[in-house]
């Protein structure tokens, strides 16, 4: 008996600890809840900040101001473009606000975004207990560049919203002239303005890619946000000098006129297709550099 009670004891010692372990883990929340609870703090903080209200309130006064500036000169005046048909079907308003948001206003909003999404917390003292949870660095991250996407999304339909509303309420409706001549429904009209603003969304995340990237090297957001829209402004004026043509198409905003082509029937998908290949480049680049910083970064850095 003396020598069959070790065993029994050392098994019960065994199948306590197992049974502790187990229990234990079953209290513990699993990967999947862990990354699930991460996505919704990374999106609370995003939308729970009143700066990107501000943001998002300023974008959507860009096509009230444009349809009033129009309505109150009674025309459009000798506008070319989108702008120049708004007077006549108040549809083009969305249109025109997204091609107006997407050289200046759009651009800033992710900039701002992401260049504090990192930064951010690191100059509150947040982000070590961030990179010690047990979420991981990885999937926090991916959490970051998720809750900056759907940022950008946000940003594209508040304009759009803003568009539609401004739209019908100062300007008559109608079917849809199309950049090819052929002639649409408004609710076929709006669905292209619809695909419209998700393609300019799309094409805003190789610019929030290198802001997360810049965010993750430095813990002053203002410095992030600057050097983000340095960038930004870098290749503005690249894609200005004709010399350098040579290297246009590989600029980071060299296809994003191409939300256009949605508005031709059928649409060119050439030049869309090559803008998202082109801004997933930008992002898979950025992203994992950004990867790589975050997951070698020391702890109490």
């Amino acid at each position: 008996m003396s020598l069959g009670e070790p065993q029994t004891v050392g098994h019960a010692t065994a199948h306590g600890a197992t049974a502790s372990q187990m229990l234990e883990s079953s209290q513990r929340p699993g990967a999947g809840r862990h990354t699930l609870a991460l996505f919704r703090t990374e999106l609370h903080l995003v939308f729970g900040r009143a700066r990107t209200w501000v943001l998002l309130a300023v974008l959507g006064l860009v096509p009230v101001l444009v349809g009033v500036a129009i309505r109150l000169s009674g025309s459009s005046g000798d506008a070319e473009g989108f702008i120049g048909q708004v007077a006549g079907n108040g549809f083009f308003l969305i249109v025109a606000s997204l091609a107006l948001s997407l050289p200046f206003f759009l651009p800033t909003a992710v900039t701002v975004i992401s260049g504090e999404s990192l930064a951010g917390e690191s100059s509150l003292g947040t982000l070590r207990n961030l990179l010690t949870a047990p979420a991981g660095r990885s999937r926090l991250l991916a959490a970051k560049m998720v809750a900056l996407a759907v940022f950008c999304l946000a940003a594209t339909l508040t304009v759009w919203l803003g568009g539609l509303i401004a739209g019908f309420v100062l300007f008559p409706v109608g079917d849809v002239v199309l950049l090819s001549g052929s002639t649409v429904s408004l609710a076929d009209g709006l669905v292209r303005a619809l695909g419209i603003a998700v393609l300019i969304a799309a094409s805003l995340l190789g610019l929030a890619g290198i802001g997360l990237f810049v965010s993750s090297l430095t813990s002053t957001p203002l410095a992030a946000m600057a050097a983000t829209f340095g960038a930004f402004i870098v290749f503005g004026i690249l894609g200005a000098i004709p010399q350098i043509d040579e290297i246009h198409p590989w600029l980071l905003m060299y296809g994003w006129t191409s939300f256009a082509d949605l508005l031709r029937d059928p649409p060119y998908w050439d030049a869309i297709v090559r803008n998202l290949l082109m801004q997933g480049a930008y992002l898979a680049v950025f992203y994992a550099a950004a990867w790589a910083r975050l997951t070698s970064r020391d702890v109490n850095g």
